[in-house]
């Protein structure tokens, strides 16, 4: 399945949270053609959610402080999104509840 272009930067995020990997690395770890990975990194290294470090003549991508917080975010905004259903789900249990108390009640009622 395809990856919209915010799980993507998400990705990249995640694979950077614990420590700064090379280009090759973390096309490794998120499986992303190089040229997308490329695109992606550029756009968040532009908006400061990724920067470049030289080490040992290696390139290495690191997450910044901007992009932990926008990480945090996006992680909170997924965790919000399933306790959203699951009180959902509770409520339509409630709904079914008090229906069938209802139905209870009139059955006592009538006999």
């Amino acid at each position: 399945m395809r990856r919209s272009k915010l799980e993507s930067y998400e990705f990249i995020l995640e694979a950077l949270v614990n420590n700064p990997l090379t280009f090759d690395s973390i096309a490794y770890e998120i499986s992303m053609h190089c040229t997308i990975l490329r695109q992606h990194l550029d756009f968040l290294i532009e908006n400061s959610l990724v920067e470049e470090r030289g080490s040992n003549k290696k390139t290495m991508y690191a997450i910044t402080e901007k992009g932990i917080a926008v990480l945090r975010t996006l992680n909170f905004q997924k965790y919000l999104g399933k306790i959203s259903s699951r009180i959902r789900v509770i409520d339509e249990a409630i709904e079914i509840i008090q229906k069938l108390e209802r139905v209870n009640r009139e059955k006592k009622s009538e006999n």
